[in-house]
């Protein structure tokens, strides 16, 4: 594993100072989940450019393994998004899961955009060992962010999974751009407590799984000197983040793509998956979960396993 180093404030990785129990969830779960969090994932730090970038490891538990999955979250979200899931996916792939710079417990960088979220995935994805076909699955934002690398760097991915990223026509975007809320800046609590009392879920949406919400919470919150508060920068959390052209990333990217969408999704309409079908091209799958909101994972975490190792089955991946 390359060394995480301090190299001021760029390469200062998150300390987060989080006492084991504190990240323990309280509401009643499912045997599935205790299972998979038992093999949580090795946390490791990879050097990018600087900047500590973290993620978790699993290598498959099948040799050898069919290739490499590497999952990436949304906007101010981390690897721990992924970390009940991806032990399903790793009975057969080497599978990790990154904290995109600036989010999570991964260092703060001076600027942000997506060649620079394409490098922390290439920095993790060799990192990682992730050899032989390897696909990314990109949730939302990380949507966006796996169309740049299948744009730019094509060749070294076996597809990208795009899920639930919204894209709207042309004569929508000033909509989108009012849509989105402004996340530049962020409150300090008193107690780790009353920093879960105010997590939710964004864009909102309705969630019948607790356990997992209140995973991602408890993952969710760190603590600085002015007390807890959420796990990103200010600086990778800016509405600029949404300035550059997504369509145009998932469009050209030059590797197998894939969509998956809830069917209940507040902000993937049937417009939208109309624009979006038109990006992907006639030939690439494009699946509603059923009784999914956008956090697909969240809402239908089994189901979501289900179509990623169908369409890893339909690419001759698994």
């Amino acid at each position: 594993m390359a060394a995480a180093r301090e190299n001021g404030r760029q390469g200062r990785f998150c300390m987060t100072d989080v006492p084991s129990d504190l990240l323990k969830v309280r509401a009643p779960a499912p045997d599935w989940y205790h299972a998979n969090m038992a093999d949580a994932g090795e946390e490791r730090f990879v050097d990018v450019d600087g900047c500590a970038v973290h993620y978790l490891s699993w290598p498959a538990k099948r040799k050898p393994a069919r290739g490499g999955l590497l999952f990436v979250h949304g906007g101010g979200g981390h690897a721990h998004w992924w970390s009940f899931i991806a032990p399903f996916l790793a009975q057969t792939h080497d599978v990790a899961s990154i904290s995109l710079s600036g989010m999570g417990d991964s260092g703060a960088r001076d600027s942000y955009g997506a060649d620079v979220r394409v490098a922390d995935m290439r920095g993790v994805i060799a990192d990682a060992g992730l050899a032989g076909p390897v696909v990314v699955v990109g949730a939302s934002f990380g949507g966006f962010m796996a169309s740049r690398f299948g744009q730019t760097h094509g060749d070294e991915l076996a597809g990208i999974i795009v899920c639930d990223s919204p894209l709207r026509p042309p004569e929508r975007r000033e909509e989108d751009l009012n849509r989105r809320p402004r996340m530049g800046n962020k409150r300090h609590y008193e107690s780790f407590e009353e920093a879960l009392s105010r997590f939710r879920l964004a864009p909102a949406q309705p969630c019948d799984n607790e356990f997992l919400v209140e995973h991602i919470g408890r993952h969710s919150i760190k603590r600085e000197p002015e007390g807890w508060c959420w796990k990103w920068h200010g600086g990778a959390m800016d509405n600029s983040r949404f300035g550059e052209p997504f369509d145009d990333f998932l469009a050209e990217a030059t590797c197998r793509k894939a969509y998956l969408y809830g069917e209940k999704s507040a902000i993937v309409d049937e417009q939208s998956r109309d624009y979006i079908r038109g990006l992907i091209g006639e030939d690439a799958p494009m699946v509603g979960i059923p009784e999914a909101h956008h956090h697909l994972a969240l809402d239908q975490p089994l189901a979501f396993v289900v179509a990623v190792r169908s369409l890893l089955a339909g690419w001759r991946l698994s």
